[in-house]
């Protein structure tokens, strides 16, 4: 009963509401700004690049790598699987569309963070949807909704659901004792919380990019496996999102809401574009002005889902048409048989099973690389959910609350690797659905603000001048 009425909540969050308010603040955005995604490469080289005269605590890229630490998780693997075998293979292209134009919004969620971030008691940067909703807006009563919803919402997303695949993947590949993993987990992300956000900001700014080119490597491996079904995958994909007959769907209404949903949910549970969660390591982050530190925070929703999920989605839909009888068929062709295969396949395979099936396909490494990926990418995210859960909490509390939560985070990654854990992934959607609410309003109410700064430096060609 309490799985189902959590389903219900699930359901009604991520409904039609949900997917226009999030898709509406994209868009807004992305035509409010004059599309900063023709900025990209522009955020690719700042993010590299070091604003030695600006204020903050970490490097540009320490907080854009700590933010896709957070954001590359199992969201990118088992998430897209997952949306994959609930939305159909038209799910991808939500996916995907919903990090194209998230990079607006979290172009948006940078800036502000900036703009409004301040020092703690303890001489450290601050900053977030919090202090954007206090400030800006004078609604402190919605930042502390949203620090709430972001505290909570670590124990899902952040910690129980990273350490339960870390533990699960140990256990079914290795044969390791979940107690073990639990055990070593814990005290692995302990240590590396001990040094606060700076520790974090040098593990991850060296973890990400490894696992990630890993990653990424993997996946070009199986699709030059699965050349031949590419094509006939990508056709797939696009059909699939506006027609979900193409794969043997009932009502065609009702199908392309079931795309759509589980698209954008995973797309939103990868990136995190209009979660607010990335803004709050953003504010830390060493710069001259917030529009520098809004660009290479929207590189990460590049990297994020426009690359990496998107690679992730072609693999799965590659790999499914490659055992089922549709591969034989020409690529241009979306008969009933293709329809009723892949309608059978699917409901035959769960998000993970469908991407352990994929890397299978890479003879004798395959297995171990999807271990190693899903490994490096859990624990990251830990890393990355934990500073947000103590920016949050020491908004709501100061200090001393934060050392508290820290000890209530780790035995959460201890229960999360031991514990069965069938009712979280719809309780980080809840979650997700309530932090991201009070963020996407601050947004649009705000979005004065985030014009007036990039007219000033972005488009009047002044990204090198100080705030």
């Amino acid at each position: 009963m309490f799985s189902q009425i959590l389903g219900f909540i699930s359901d009604q969050l991520w409904g039609f509401p949900m997917i226009v308010l999030l898709v509406g603040t994209h868009l807004f955005l992305t035509f409010r700004l004059r599309f900063p995604q023709r900025k990209i490469f522009t955020a690719i080289r700042l993010s590299v690049t070091r604003d030695k005269d600006g204020d903050g605590d970490v490097s540009q890229f320490g907080a854009l790598a700590t933010a896709l630490a957070a954001t590359i998780g199992t969201g990118n693997i088992i998430g897209v699987g997952t949306a994959v075998a609930l939305g159909g293979p038209g799910a991808v292209l939500w996916c995907w569309l919903t990090g194209v134009f998230g990079i607006a919004t979290k172009y948006g969620e940078g800036l502000l963070a900036v703009k409004y971030r301040r020092k703690s008691e303890k001489g450290h940067m601050i900053g977030g949807p919090m202090y954007a909703l206090q400030d800006g807006l004078h609604a402190r009563w919605a930042g502390v909704l949203f620090a709430v919803f972001t505290a909570v919402a670590a124990f899902g997303i952040g910690s129980t659901v990273q350490a339960n695949a870390i533990s699960t993947l140990a256990h079914d590949v290795m044969g390791i004792n979940e107690w073990v993993v639990a055990v070593s987990v814990t005290m692995l992300v302990a240590l590396v919380l001990i040094g606060g956000i700076k520790s974090i900001a040098r593990v991850c700014t060296a973890l990400v990019p490894f696992m990630a080119l890993l990653y990424v490597i993997g996946c070009l491996i199986i699709l030059c496996v699965n050349v031949q079904y590419i094509w006939p995958a990508l056709q797939l994909i696009f059909t699939a999102a506006f027609n979900p007959d193409a794969v043997g769907g009932g009502m065609v209404g009702a199908g392309v809401m079931m795309a759509a949903r589980y698209g954008i949910a995973r797309g939103l549970f990868s990136n995190e574009s209009g979660l607010g969660s990335a803004p709050l390591v953003a504010a830390a982050a060493r710069t001259k002005n917030p529009v520098r530190q809004a660009l290479v925070s929207a590189s990460g929703t590049f990297w994020d889902t426009v690359v990496i999920c998107a690679i992730t989605g072609i693999v799965i839909v590659s790999s499914v048409l490659s055992v089922s009888d549709a591969g034989s068929l020409a690529y241009h062709t979306l008969g009933s048989t293709f329809a009723g295969n892949i309608k059978e396949v699917l409901a035959n395979m769960d998000g993970g099973t469908l991407t352990k099936f994929a890397f299978c396909k890479i003879p004798y490494v395959g297995a171990p690389i999807l271990m190693f990926g899903l490994f490096t990418f859990a624990f990251s995210t830990i890393l990355g959910w934990s500073i947000y859960a103590q920016r949050a909490v020491e908004y709501l509390g100061g200090y001393k609350a934060v050392r508290i939560y820290t000890y209530l985070f780790l035995i959460a990654v201890f229960v999360g690797s031991v514990a069965e854990l069938g009712i979280v992934w719809t309780f980080a959607d809840i979650f997700n659905a309530l932090m991201a609410i009070p963020n996407l309003f601050a947004l649009i109410l705000l979005s004065k603000v985030i014009v007036s700064d990039t007219d000033k430096y972005l488009w009047g060609g002044r990204l090198d001048d100080e705030e």
